[in-house]
């Protein structure tokens, strides 16, 4: 690749990283409308939006999608482990660890 490619190959890079986090903005905003509105469908596109769009930004950050989902269950863990208040209240925490394994 010449150096004219790699520049271009650089800001595409950029470009669309720029885009992600655009998009990540997008969607949390998209869900506090849904939330206001009470709209359970379009607050469950908007949390799969984020979640996706999530992903994709680490992938373009370098971030390979197996070590965020080890990050994710090592993050519960812990959680799990300090006692977190949801986990006391709910037990969301453990539940979404045992959600995620059976996967």
């Amino acid at each position: 690749m010449n150096k004219t490619n790699a520049e271009v190959d650089l800001a595409k890079r950029a470009k669309v990283i720029e885009w992600l986090k655009t998009e990540v903005v997008d969607q949390v905003s998209r869900l506090f409308k849904a939330l206001w509105d009470g709209s359970s469908a379009r607050m469950t596109d908007s949390l799969a939006s984020l979640i996706v769009s999530c992903y994709i930004l680490g992938r373009r950050l370098g971030v390979p999608y197996h070590r965020l989902d080890d990050a994710i269950m090592d993050k519960l863990k812990k959680h799990r482990e300090d006692q977190h208040q949801l986990e006391d209240w709910y037990q969301d925490i453990s539940t979404l660890e045992n959600h995620i394994r059976k996967r």
